[in-house]
């Protein structure tokens, strides 16, 4: 008889903050709304949604960023991305722009719309000191290219990052293939369930993990019984453990579940720069001044 495989529980609750960014978009910030509030390798994850379009309109002109990654989640809207190398992505509903900034980047995220719902996510993934800096990167994924697999319960999952597997189904998310070459190691999943709908998840061991739920109600099974989950806020997951278990309320639940492998470096941050010591960030800054950022 197979032993029963431990839970991971809820070791912290990190709500999210009214917040804003780029040229004054409204959103609010959960991981990162301080030093002390990341989880590594995660630096941050900023929900954005209104149907306001003066809360989103002036967008994220162009702007610097070195040392690690962003990962733009769209679920209503249409963002344009352009940045120094030349890429042009249409960011439109369902879809993920994954960009790895490297030594240096400049991009803008401008919406493409002047009225309507936006509403999506961003995240920031550390990058280790070996690969801070290498050169940028773009990827575009549009929604028909991310996988959507039924749950046998109902329900279904997006497969972002990484790879699950559903009864006798491996299902690989498009980051999959990259992500092998990825120290992080990413999982990037979206779960939707329907009321009293369950979800459990294996992760792999030593990964950070946590659960951010965007509508809905939420509870984590734990070893001694369940824990809710308020909406917008991360709820970090114990290290111990080996699967996560995912519970829906009477309302359903759509829910970000994410986990990847931590670096275990130290981590300076100054605005879009994140590096290891205080003269990389020096040296970044000077670098972006000169011109020299993306050289």
């Amino acid at each position: 008889m197979r032993a029963a495989v431990a839970e991971r529980g809820v070791a912290r609750i990190v709500p999210s903050v009214a917040a804003s960014d780029g040229a004054g978009v409204k959103l609010r910030r959960s991981l990162g709304s301080a030093p002390s509030l990341r989880v590594d390798p995660f630096l941050m994850l900023d929900e954005f949604g209104t149907d306001n379009p003066d809360d989103y309109i002036a967008g994220f002109p162009p702007h610097p960023h070195r040392g690690f990654e962003t990962v733009t989640y769209m679920i209503d809207g249409h963002m344009q991305h352009r940045d120094h190398l030349g890429n042009v992505g249409d960011l439109g509903p369902g879809g993920v722009q994954w960009m790895c900034a490297g030594r240096g980047v400049i991009h803008s995220e401008m919406p493409r719309q002047s009225e309507g719902r936006m509403r999506g996510f961003q995240l920031w993934i550390n990058l280790p000191a070996a690969e801070k800096m290498k050169p940028a990167s773009y990827r575009d994924i549009p929604a028909a290219d991310i996988p959507i697999a039924a749950l046998p319960g109902g329900g279904q999952v997006k497969v972002i990052a990484g790879a699950i597997q559903i009864a006798d189904r491996r299902v690989e998310g498009p980051i999959n293939g990259l992500a092998a070459k990825l120290s992080t190691d990413p999982l990037y999943l979206d779960l939707e369930l329907p009321p009293g709908g369950e979800f459990t998840q294996p992760l792999p061991a030593g990964h950070a993990a946590f659960l951010y739920p965007y509508e809905g109600d939420a509870t984590v099974r734990t070893a001694t019984g369940a824990r809710a989950v308020p909406l917008q806020a991360a709820a970090v997951l114990d290290a111990a453990g080996g699967v996560v278990t995912c519970i829906a309320g009477p309302r359903g639940l759509r829910a970000l579940l994410l986990a990847a492998q931590p670096i275990g470096e130290p981590v300076v941050q100054h605005g879009p720069f994140v590096m290891n010591t205080r003269e990389e960030i020096e040296r970044a800054i000077a670098d972006y001044q000169a011109g020299r950022l993306t050289a």
